[in-house]
């Protein structure tokens, strides 16, 4: 099967439903059973895309593209599996072109791979933790960023049809919330995973992805904590949600831009 093809057939998936989703909320329709049907057609390409890559390297490309292209598809299918009985589809009018987005950059600019030197079961899950704990926080951030347009908008009384489409505030609220918590969990088990599992967690290349990530942790952990004891909501929870996932953000993604892109280094 040619690995190219499945990329561009999941890229072109992802950017039709957005298009569908786009003219959904434009004509005002809250029902996207096709759009998500799509979407999961685009989501089962990208996995496709990702064994084949795997199958031919022997081993995960953990290059910079192709490391994204995994943390897009698990962020495309964790939105999936949540609109499945909560209404977070319309969040897929950003991801899924983000995630056809870095598809693409990983058939274009193809690195050599940087397997990892130890491939234990141990290893393994605080990869996966923490790929699912950047990949939950990333959609709670952007249902923070959704809540604070809704909000303004509300405040002015000039609300755009796509925010009228969205579900109430106290509604988008606990989602958010919801996702912080499930984000939290898994980013503890990914941190005390590699304190526990990782020989030298402070390494040349892991010492600021260990200190964000950690700071992160508090960061979240408080906001968790000023919700239940404070009540914490609106333009506080929007702000700490986003200075939280930029702190990841930076942590996951900020060495390997440098090493691999800027300085050219592996």
């Amino acid at each position: 099967m040619n690995i190219i093809l499945v990329g561009i057939l999941s890229a072109l998936s992802y950017l039709v439903a957005t298009g569908m989703i786009a003219k959904d909320l434009i004509a005002g329709r809250q029902q996207h059973r096709n759009t998500l049907r799509l979407g999961w057609f685009g989501a089962v390409l990208h996995a496709t895309y990702l064994a084949l890559t795997f199958a031919r390297d022997q081993s995960f490309t953990f290059n910079f593209f192709n490391a994204a292209t995994l943390v897009a598809l698990t962020i495309a299918l964790l939105l999936l599996i949540a609109a499945i009985d909560k209404p977070v589809a319309k969040l897929s009018i950003a991801i899924f072109p983000i995630a056809a987005g870095i598809l693409a950059l990983d058939m274009t600019f193809p690195e050599k791979a940087h397997p990892l030197t130890e491939n234990s079961w141990q290893m393994s899950l605080h990869i996966l933790t923490s790929i699912i704990a950047f990949s939950l926080l990333n959609i709670a951030a952007l249902q923070a960023l959704l809540l604070a347009i809704q909000d303004q908008q509300l405040r002015s009384h000039h609300p755009k049809r796509l925010m009228l489409a969205l579900p109430p505030l106290q509604a988008m609220e606990a989602l958010l919330f919801q996702m912080i918590g499930t984000g939290l969990f898994f980013l503890t088990v990914a941190l005390m995973s590699g304190f526990l599992f990782i020989e030298d967690l402070f390494a040349q290349h892991l010492v600021h992805k260990t200190v964000l990530s950690i700071i992160a942790w508090f960061i979240f952990s408080g906001l968790m904590l000023g919700r239940i004891r404070y009540g914490w909501r609106g333009n506080t929870a929007i702000q700490w949600t986003l200075v939280g996932f930029v702190l990841l953000l930076l942590a996951y993604f900020g060495s390997k831009l440098v090493l691999e892109l800027i300085l050219r280094k592996v």
